[in-house]
């Protein structure tokens, strides 16, 4: 290894180059599939803005796949600033597009695509892709060969002044997927869903190899979609559907065309259907759009239930009873969302939780209300659930009275023990569990403040364990005695199904929680592996953006300095003013006051948190790497890890 570390250690990458060096940080690896997907989604957007009536994907003999659309054809001439085709600036320069302008009279005001790199990174990962534009009266095309154009767009051909419309086909890099094929069980699934939320469009995928051909068109909608996955189960009231979106001047907090349209249903039995989109991106992990329908939804049916008087003495509801045998399928319109990574899986954008919350609540209550039969069977069933949720409580309740340990003093815990849905925050300092403490939802979030930095337990023997008082304090409060990754581990006292560390957004943060994980990792690694430990993420920025137009006062957070950039990045696309919008650092979480601390880190509708994972395969070079890192004799090993690693560190000054 080269000790010289000048000028020239540092390298820019250019064009594509950041997308092949990091593939993982722009889409999944599985199987092509997403690079595909976003191809099919720009078709989508121009349907979704009423330029396009049918969306042809093919998969081809050769691996390839097309996908033609008969929009307005992406812009032909050259761009003023590349000084190339604007069809080669999309597919080969990253945070380019025409979804970015949101102003009135801009191409598209509700996309899925708002991370521009969508498909540049189509183009970066493929070994071809190949582009015919019809527009302006003329025929174009372009092809790329490893993420390069071979010759400038050119004009191949006339057509007619009236047809428009883009065709891509693209040749997945099989270099960089685990399978080299695009996984067509899971397409067809992406594309029926497309049509299921596009009324009027039909989607066609044609499999060349084995001739087949399928389409799909929902005059129904999201009732239809819904009704065909629920065929076969005994709805206890009919499919509520419904929609609506922001007026012209109807709310101060959301824009105009902004809004929701759902199709949910109760079952007692049977398999739950739940699927969520937003601008028609399919967001498999849920976010904040499905928590504001979840929280309508109790909203209406518990004031539906408080009307009638049918809640029995003793039971209180929950959000999860009332929504535990719900199927939704939900559509979200919002005008800049924002998502968990560049797969966009999860919607992360807090203004979607009060505005589904509030479309959906009253409508449906409402319908409870005038169809008091079918209410009084939803509420009938919600509080069944919440029935049987307390009886468990109840049981768990006995074993706990009789435990002999007694619980630390500073932890406050949640007023329900219920370990099936419970939360523990082990929280850095007294004055941030302060907060947390006002911040949190008492009924099932706890929290233990630590003072100072725990013991470096790596190589603490686990009868002398307790002789620390945080770490006893940790292990009494969690109900599970230490343990080897190699014992038969019992965790049925365990009192908190997710433990959270929750340290500030510092260096010395990332030290308490390295220090905890240490702990966890050698004395208790049965919870990793079992999914219960987790890494809070606060924010260590956030961002005031005032009025702009018809977007409200924003406050946005950043977790480093990489994603204050990128929300700056995004700022300046959408023509706010430069230095308009101001930014605070938070110097640790006592710093932030309990609603921030909730919103921000605690929510679990709104928060961003990292599980740690850990499995029998990897724990040999998981016990290495820990060694390496936190053995007191291995200060050699330390220093060479982090002269070789000293490029990729970032300075917290």
């Amino acid at each position: 290894m080269s000790s010289n570390y000048d000028e020239s250690s540092f390298k820019v990458l250019r064009g594509l180059e950041p997308v092949r060096q990091r593939p993982g940080m722009y889409t999944t690896l599985d199987n092509p599939n997403h690079i595909i997907t976003e191809v099919v989604d720009n078709a989508c957007d121009e349907a979704l803005a009423g330029f396009s009536k049918n969306i042809t994907v093919t998969a081809h003999a050769d691996g390839s796949v097309s996908v033609q659309d008969e929009g307005r054809g992406i812009p032909v001439g050259l761009h003023p600033e590349e000084g190339v085709s604007v069809v080669e600036v999309a597919f080969t320069v990253l945070h380019s597009g025409g979804k970015f302008d949101k102003e009135s009279g801009g191409a598209y005001k509700f996309a899925g695509g708002l991370h521009g790199v969508g498909v540049a990174v189509t183009n970066a990962l493929s070994t071809a892709v190949e582009v015919t534009v019809f527009r302006d009266g003329g025929e174009h095309r372009l092809r790329f060969v490893n993420g390069v154009a071979t010759q400038p767009l050119s004009r191949v051909a006339d057509c007619p002044k009236r047809k428009t419309g883009t065709t891509v086909r693209a040749w997945p890099d099989v270099k960089y997927f685990d399978s080299p094929q695009v996984n067509l069980a899971q397409l067809e699934r992406a594309l029926r869903a497309k049509a299921v939320l596009l009324p009027g469009v039909t989607v066609t995928l044609n499999l060349e190899q084995s001739k087949e051909s399928k389409s799909w068109t929902y005059p129904d909608g999201l009732r239809g979609y819904l009704a065909e996955a629920l065929a076969e189960q005994e709805l206890a009231a009919p499919i509520f559907t419904g929609e609506r979106y922001i007026a012209r001047g109807g709310d101060e907090s959301f824009v105009e065309g902004e809004g929701a349209a759902w199709a949910f249903a109760w079952a007692e039995e049977g398999a739950i259907t739940r699927e969520s989109y937003v601008n028609l991106i399919p967001t498999w992990s849920g976010g904040t759009h499905d928590a504001g329908l979840r929280d309508g939804i109790f909203n209406a049916v518990k004031s539906f239930i408080d009307l009638h008087s049918m809640l029995p003495k003793g039971v209180k509801l929950t959000s999860d009873d009332v929504s535990s045998r719900v199927s939704f399928v939900l559509s979200a319109k919002l005008l800049d969302p924002s998502f968990q990574g560049q797969t966009k899986e999860k919607l992360v954008s807090r203004n979607a939780l009060k505005l589904v919350s509030g479309m959906v609540s009253d409508p449906l209550l409402l319908w409870l209300n005038e169809h008091v039969e079918y209410g009084k069977k939803i509420a009938e069933l919600s509080i069944k659930q919440a029935q049987t949720r307390m009886r468990s409580s109840q049981k768990i309740e006995k074993k706990k009275g009789s435990s002999v340990a007694v619980l630390p003093g500073k932890l406050t815990d949640a007023a329900e023990f219920n370990p099936i849905r419970n939360e523990l925050f082990l929280v850095e300092g007294d004055s941030a569990g302060g907060s947390a403490k006002q911040g949190r939802d008492k009924e099932f979030q706890a929290i233990l403040p630590l003072r100072g930095k725990v013991l470096n337990t790596f190589e603490v023997e686990r009868d002398k364990l307790y002789a620390n008082a945080e770490v006893h304090d940790i292990a009494v409060a969690i109900g599970v005695d230490p343990h080897g990754m190699t014992d038969n581990a019992d965790l049925s006292g365990l009192r908190y199904h997710s433990i959270y560390i929750m340290a500030d957004a510092d260096v010395d943060g990332s030290h308490i929680t390295t220090l905890l994980l240490t702990l966890f990792f050698q004395h208790f690694p049965k919870l990793i592996e079992a999914g219960h430990i987790y890494l809070a993420q606060p924010p260590l920025f956030r961002i005031d953006v005032p009025a702009q137009g018809k977007k409200p006062l924003r406050k946005l957070y950043a977790l480093n300095v990489d994603e204050l950039a990128s929300i700056e990045d995004r700022l300046r696309k959408d023509k706010v003013r430069e230095g308009a919008w101001s930014i605070s650092r938070f110097k640790g979480l006592g710093e932030m006051n309990p609603s921030q601390l909730w919103e921000t880190t605690m929510c679990p509708d709104t928060r961003r948190a990292l599980r740690v994972e850990l499995d029998t395969a990897s724990f040999a070079f998981a016990e290495q790497t820990m060694t390496m890192l936190m053995a007191k004799k291995e200060s050699g090993s330390r220093r060479e890890w982090l002269e070789f690693h000293g490029n990729e560190v970032s300075g917290d000054v």
